[in-house]
Order: C-alpha cells, then structure tokens, then sequence
C-alpha cells in the first residue's frame, strides 16, 4: 500500500481556464489607463470641472484599493470561481453604467462601482492560477502569460483608449469592457473547476475588513490628493496620518483575532515580503513614466492619441518577451532573486536612458531602445514575482495572498502617479523661473523646456526607485529554484514559515 502526500492531479481544463483569466485581467488592467485618454473628451461632453476631473480616476483607485484585501478574503470563502464570475458580471454591469452616464455623479458611481468589482475579480483571477497550476514548469508558463499581461496591459489600453475615442467616442472606453466580460464569465462558468478543499470557511473579519479599507483609502486618497492640493494641505497630511493609525491598528487586530482577514503569516514572510515591496516600488516608476511619455509624445511630439497608443508598442513587445521567453523560461531552473534583481536593473537602464529627454529627441534612437529594455526588464521580473507572491500559501489564504499583489500595485499605482507627477511640477516651476528671459522672447519654447526638464528631474527618482526595488528584490527574497515536480500550497503541511514546501519533490511512501 503506497500514500502520496499531497499531491493533486492537474486540472485538465486548467490551460482553456487561464484563456479566460487572462482576458479577464486584460480587462482590469485596460481600464486602468484606457479612461485616461478619453478623459478629456469625456470633461467636455458631461461638463466636468477640472477640480473634479479627477474624481474619474479616484473614485476607482479608491474602491479598488480599499477593498482588494476583503475581495481576496471572500474569493477563499465564497470560491475563488463563484467570486470571479461574480466580480466580471458586476463590472460589466458598471461599465454598461459609464457608457450610458449623463452627468458627472453617474460617471464617478459607475468607476466606483468598476472598482468594487474589480476588488473582487483581480484577487479571484490571480488565486484560481495558484491553486490550478501546480507542477511548477507550466506554472512558470501560466503566470509568465499572466505577469506579461499585468505588466504590458496598461500599455494595450492606451491603444485601444486612443483608438475608441478618436475613431468613435470616449463612451466607448467603457463599452468595451462589456464583452469582455461576458466572454470571460461564461468561459469561467463552463471552464474552470475550483479544486476541492481550496476554501477558508472562517467566519470574517468584520473589525479587519472595515481597519483595512479605511486605511487604504486614506493613503491612496492622500497621495491622489497630494498630486492637486500639495503635499503641504492639511486634508492631504491628515489622511496619510490616519492611514498610519489605522493601517497600524489592523496589524494589531490582525495579530490578535481568531480568523484574520490576513494572516500576517502571508506578509510576513521574508519571500513574499519582498516581493510585495519590490513590486510596489516597481509600479511606482512605471505608472510615472506612462503619465510622462504620454504627455510628452502628444504635447511635446504632437502625436494624435492612436500614434501615441501605438508608440508604446515596443514596451509591450518587450515585457511579452521577457516574461515568456525569459522569465519563464529560466524560472524553473535560477532562483526567483536573480531573474527579479537583474530585471529591475534592465529596467533601470531603460529609465536611465530616458533622463536625456529633450525636446528635439528621436524617437527611433532614445525611446524605442528605452521602452525595449523596459519591457524586457520588468517583464521577467513581473513573472517570477506574481508566482512566487502566491506559492507556499496554504490553498484557503490563496485569495488574500493574491490579493496582497493586487493591493501592492496599486498603492504603488497611486503613490507613482502623485509623487512623480510632483516632483516633475517642481522641477518645471523651478525651470521656468530661472529662465524667465527666455518666457519673453518665446513662452511656447519655455514651455515645452520647462515640461521636458521636470519630466527628466522625475524620471531619475524613477531610475532609484527602480534600483532600490532591484536591491530588496536580491537582499530578501532567498528562495531557491523550484522543482520542476514541485506543488504548491498544500493543506497545512507546510514548514511553519509556509514557504519552503513548494521548493521540495512530494514524498511517495511506501
């Protein structure tokens, strides 16, 4: 008589599934700049003050950052399937609600609600992977379709942003979402087959739920805030303070209950510790430099919004090929450390060669090589992140450790746009100043100087952050390779710090 400690069957249909979770969050992560370039027209067609304009993004960044961690909680006691069909439903729905908005207040309670969802559908998405995908070489191949996904996503809305609004109108920035969604849903209903045993049945974390959304409200709308009102204001300074208290009485609550809404075992965790800080600080780089060159190709380059869309392409074409040419590839056979450590470092590079910004710049010869090394440098860093983020978690706290991924990018989304884009307006104030002689003689040219130096200034915080995330990347993840038989998460059996498990050969005993 033999056992097999456990050990689960691959779920046959586990590779139709990932089609579907993939478009799913190609979706989440379209809408995440597809409404930037529409945004304008929309102001106009609805009568949007610029004060209020930006409620079109805050209203979502808020919801969906808020409520990431309670929307990973209830895919691990719902079903990670239940919660994912559930979540893409409702974001249809709500995108059906902006297309059709007649005022402002219709537009920014339909984002609102596309980030409830999207609270609910992008942990579901990232934690049904983890638990289908259990021998490690075609999870190394899943989650480097996933990570390329993630990563170059932001770039394919702003394509297709371009693309809807120019061509038809900013409505259709939010229609598109519709099918989508409906295709995604029904191949996950049809599809995917949720592993038995996979869900946490504690009753939840009501005080854990209401500490977490607050706080993270509170810190995505402060730094959002920080980007129009100044890092000086006091509402500003007063939600990064409350962010504080109540971020840090959710860790003690969380320390204390019974059934945490997140089990600090899932953070930390010096592996996933790391991975979440050095993601987060990857994002915050990235979605800098997509407001910058955007900026930059259609104000300083004249570039209509499709030319702009499709001069993002190389960065697209290089985070596609670095996580699954690259990232995939070496996953299985090099530590996590040093595929992220080195792709953060390509990435930097990258960064580093847009500081020579000028006006005058070729794209041919500075941005192009620029986006290449970018995309490949994040891509295969992206794709062992998002594996190693959810691998060693028990099945049952898959959707919260997901969750963990989503939440990381973000606050480092948020915190990206604001702090750059400050920094940046600093730069070009204080250029502007010290060549007011030029305003004289030519305002425009002083403009667009200004523009270009503030965006260079930012763009080096970029390249040192995008080092630091290298730094954390190499300093504290230090897990080794994992097996190419290798499974993840199982039932409790793990080591007590719930990593080491997925880097060991299952036992068959005799």
């Amino acid at each position: 008589m033999s056992k097999t400690a456990d050990i689960r069957l691959p779920d046959p249909s586990r590779w139709r599934a990932l089609a579907f979770i993939a478009l799913a969050q190609l979706m989440v992560v379209l809408d995440s700049t597809i409404v930037n370039i529409a945004l304008p027209h929309a102001q106009t067609a609805l009568g949007i003050s610029d004060a209020n304009k930006q409620w079109v993004i805050t209203a979502y960044a808020l919801a969906f950052g808020g409520l990431l961690l309670f929307g990973g909680r209830i895919a691990d006691l719902w079903g990670r399937k239940r919660t994912f069909v559930v979540g893409l439903i409702g974001f249809a729905l709500a995108s059906a609600l902006g297309g059709v908005a007649q005022n402002q207040g219709m537009l920014f309670g339909s984002r609102a609600l596309q980030g409830v969802f999207g609270a609910l559908l992008a942990p579901a998405a990232l934690s049904l992977l983890a638990v289908m995908f259990t021998d490690a070489k075609e999870r190394a191949k899943a989650f480097g379709i996933y990570g390329a996904i993630a990563g170059g996503g932001g770039a394919v809305g702003l394509i297709l942003g371009g693309f809807l609004t120019q061509a038809l109108n900013w409505r259709w920035t939010f229609f598109v979402n519709i099918p989508f969604a409906v295709v995604a849903a029904a191949g996950a209903y049809f599809v995917i087959r949720e592993p038995a045993g996979s869900r946490n049945r504690s009753s939840l974390d009501i005080p854990g739920v209401v500490l977490s959304a607050l706080g993270l409200v509170s810190l995505v709308y402060g730094f959002t805030r920080a980007e129009s009102a100044g890092w000086s204001d006091a509402l500003t300074i007063g939600m990064f303070v409350a962010s504080g208290v109540l971020l840090l009485t959710f860790v003690l609550t969380e320390a204390r209950v019974k059934s945490p809404l997140l089990p600090l075992r899932v953070v930390l965790d010096r592996n996933r510790g790391g991975v979440y800080l050095s993601l987060g600080l990857a994002i915050i780089a990235m979605f800098g430099l997509f407001l910058f060159l955007t900026y930059y190709l259609q104000v300083v380059k004249g570039y209509s919004p499709i030319r702009t869309g499709f001069a993002f392409l190389p960065m697209i074409a290089g985070m596609i090929t670095g996580s699954t040419q690259i990232g995939a590839r070496l996953m299985t056979r090099v530590p996590a450390r040093k595929l992220m450590g080195p792709g953060f470092l390509t990435a930097a590079v990258g960064m580093l060669l847009l500081t020579q910004l000028e006006i005058g710049s070729s794209y041919a010869t500075l941005i192009l090589p620029a986006q290449l090394l970018l995309g490949l440098g994040m891509g295969t860093a992206f794709m062992p992140a998002m594996s190693l983020a959810t691998h060693g978690v028990e099945p049952r706290d898959s959707g919260v450790a997901s969750a963990m991924v989503n939440t990381s990018q973000q606050v480092g989304g948020a915190i990206g746009t604001a702090l750059l884009n400050t920094i940046a307006a600093s730069a070009a104030t204080a250029y502007a100043t010290s060549h007011a002689a030029l305003g004289a003689t030519d305002p425009e040219l002083l403009k667009l100087q200004s523009m270009v130096h503030g965006f260079t200034g930012a763009i080096w915080w970029a390249v040192g952050i995008l080092v630091v995330a290298s730094a954390i990347a190499v300093t504290f993840i230090n897990a080794g390779r994992p097996s190419a038989t290798a499974v993840t998460g199982t039932s409790g059996s793990g080591d007590a710090d719930g990593v080491e498990d997925e880097f060991k050969v299952p036992v068959v005993a005799h």
